[in-house]
């Protein structure tokens, strides 16, 4: 049977200190060309049997997991890092440990123990998903896919997620480090979000019957460890032999996304009122960003050059004025848009009721349950009225 044997060297400048690094990488192509895909899925579930990260909510290779876990830390990821997951889910769990007592938690408690992991809204869709299960599956999350996809806040990747690792049915998962993994294993050049349905397709020609979710969960480390973003440990991956953009020398490359757009910055005065040891704090409407979550008041947050004038910190105030305006602009970054704000303190004599409004005393003000872009509000508040 002819084959052929190449020689191929690769030249590394990513670390100053040694300049080159060279990597002598041997291929043999035969008459039938490159490994074949199932060859790709045993070697990566060999190595995931070996070097899979240790994480909470999962269980070891073969294992059934615990589909309410796994829930949670699909919701709970995000957009949000392993690391700092990790206390939260041992916190809900310990707070919820079943979907039952999720459901019948009271959502305001809920939206407390999520404070500072930001992205709100999974709060309450984790809070109204259990209700669904209890409510219309007898406490049991479903098998399929599809019927998964019906619950609230459970979209294409979560449902896929809990349907193989869950419940082992074979599904095709891909996240962000998946979509890196696939790109560079097929040198996909088309740019991101337009090449999803091909990386979804990609995905779907590697991923076994068997151990899907052992299979997705070791994309997922991959990932996360060996193909990293930057400088990817290629002489550590268990699959290299079938990665396209090795061989051509420019992993680093995928995947390809479009430039992105600049975040606009938006202004805003948020108004420090106190009285005495209390503090006068807002319920977010239920909808929209960061609904349904304590805050002070606030003018409305907008894209302008500067910062609202007087007559409109007076008009959209809590209570009537006098003002002070406090040093210091609090910075807060969100998905699509950079906010700054300025602060402005009142003192009352005595505790009034305020249409949409709670008093806190200052002592308790961390356990509120505050998001981040509040509590660097607080900090700068504080600091000059303590």
């Amino acid at each position: 049977m002819p084959c052929r044997t190449t020689i191929r060297l690769y030249i590394l400048s990513h670390d100053p200190i040694t300049r080159f690094f060279v990597m002598y990488r041997t291929s043999i192509d035969t008459a039938f060309g490159d490994k074949t895909m199932q060859s790709l899925s045993t070697e990566l579930l060999n190595w995931y049997d070996r070097e899979r990260r240790d994480l909470p909510w999962r269980r070891d290779p073969g294992e059934t997991a615990d589909a309410y876990h796994v829930w949670m830390s699909e919701i709970m990821l995000q957009q949000t890092t392993v690391a700092a997951v990790k206390s939260y889910f041992a916190k809900f769990t310990k707070l919820w440990p079943t979907v039952e007592a999720m459901a019948s938690a009271p959502l305001d408690d809920v939206l407390k123990e999520w404070a500072g992991l930001g992205y709100y809204a999974r709060a309450r869709n984790l809070h109204k998903c259990a209700t669904v299960v209890m409510t219309e599956h007898d406490g049991q999350f479903p098998r399929k896919e599809a019927e998964l996809k019906k619950l609230p806040g459970i979209g294409d990747y979560t449902a896929a997620a809990l349907a193989a690792i869950a419940f082992g049915e074979r599904a095709v998962v891909v996240d962000g480090n998946i979509e890196r993994v696939v790109t560079r294993l097929n040198r996909i050049t088309e740019e991101l979000p337009g090449a999803k349905k091909s990386i979804k397709a990609a995905t779907d020609d590697i991923t076994p019957s068997t151990r899907a979710g052992d299979f997705a969960q070791a994309m997922m480390d991959l990932g996360a460890t060996i193909c990293t973003p930057k400088s990817p440990k290629c002489l550590l991956c268990p699959v290299s032999s079938h990665c396209q953009a090795l061989r051509a020398g420019d992993q680093e490359t995928y995947p390809r996304k479009k430039p992105k757009q600049p975040k606009p910055t938006r202004r805003a005065v948020s108004y420090w009122v106190t009285c005495g040891e209390h503090i006068l704090l807002e319920r977010r409407p239920a909808k929209g960003l960061l609904g349904g979550m304590p805050g002070l008041f606030s003018t409305l947050w907008e894209s302008r050059d500067g910062f609202p004038k007087s007559h409109e910190v007076e008009r959209q105030a809590p209570v009537s004025g006098p003002w002070t305006a406090l040093s210091g602009v609090a910075k807060h970054t969100f998905t699509h848009f950079h906010l700054e704000t300025q602060i402005f303190h009142q003192e009352l004599r005595t505790l009034a009721n305020v249409d949409g409004g709670f008093w806190a005393r200052k002592d308790d003000i961390a356990d509120v349950g505050l998001p981040t872009v509040f509590t660097k509000m607080v900090s700068i508040a504080s600091a000059q009225n303590s």
